[in-house]
């Protein structure tokens, strides 16, 4: 409905907002503590109150949305770049080597909780924001590949497919110039989705030690800082919990608007 799309992009917009400006200003240097301020609740020189070590939260969830933003974007880009051709090439040799090979090689990836192989390569590979993005985005892969082929696979019969067949076009050339225009709504539809599971998994892997390290903020972190830390201080635990679960619960209503916006059966349905 239109209504999920305003209010799933105001959030994310927002979520957005917050990240960039983070990059030239924020209330207070996130790597700056205050001891003496610990953990003061929320207040009109603190907005969103300070943690064990007197920084100020509101500060570090603008710069922690910016951390969570680009390890999930970078890591959905990857599925995306290399899900995407799979699938294509997939479709286009249906029930081929090529096909059994992929989809293959897909279930073999599905067949393990993505989590706990997320955790268990940033484990062998080391803590950190670009292990994180490897982690999450090979998970990303068979995801894009698996929907690209499910969607190429209705349009080649379709007559204006067959056209561009006895026209002499390739098959890599028919998947990408006129497959891939065909199902990128659904595509952009399911990138949003795995945005917000990206973030879900960054944070994650950062709470337990092993996304953005020491002094980059993270949401994930902040939670991991704050659990023996709840009855003292309940809003560090609170504010980047909530942090989470609007930015997803944005993205997730942006995707589901996008899908009814850009779906031509849902507007003929609506309609």
């Amino acid at each position: 409905m239109r209504r999920n799309l305003i209010l799933g992009g105001f959030l994310s917009c927002l979520v957005v907002l917050a990240a960039l400006v983070s990059f030239i200003w924020t209330p207070y240097d996130v790597a700056a503590m205050d001891i003496p301020a610990k953990l003061r609740p929320p207040s009109a020189s603190h907005w969103f109150g300070t943690d064990h070590f007197g920084r100020d939260m509101f500060s570090m969830i603008m710069v922690g949305a910016r951390t969570s933003i680009a390890v999930a974007l970078v890591a959905v880009g990857i599925g995306m770049a290399l899900g995407i051709p799979l699938g294509l090439m997939a479709a286009a040799r249906k029930d081929s080597w090529l096909d059994e090979l992929i989809m293959r090689g897909n279930d073999l990836v599905f067949a393990f909780p993505s989590l706990v192989i997320a955790i268990l390569i940033t484990a062998i590979l080391g803590p950190g924001a670009i292990n994180a993005i490897i982690a999450i985005g090979i998970f990303n892969i068979p995801v894009f590949a698996r929907i690209t082929r499910g969607a190429a696979l209705s349009l080649w019969e379709r007559e204006f497919i067959m056209a561009a067949r006895v026209a002499g076009k390739s098959q890599t050339r028919i998947s990408f110039e006129h497959i891939l225009p065909n199902v990128l709504n659904l595509l952009i539809v399911q990138g949003t989705i795995q945005f917000s599971l990206g973030i879900l998994a960054e944070a994650g892997l950062s709470y337990v030690g092993l996304g953005a390290q020491p002094p980059v903020p993270s949401w994930g972190r902040m939670l991991a800082d704050a659990q023996t830390m709840v009855s003292l201080a309940p809003h560090m635990a609170l504010i980047p919990g909530l942090a989470i679960v609007l930015t997803v619960l944005g993205l997730n209503l942006l995707g589901d608007g996008l899908r009814d916006l850009l779906d031509p059966r849902l507007r003929v349905r609506r309609s």
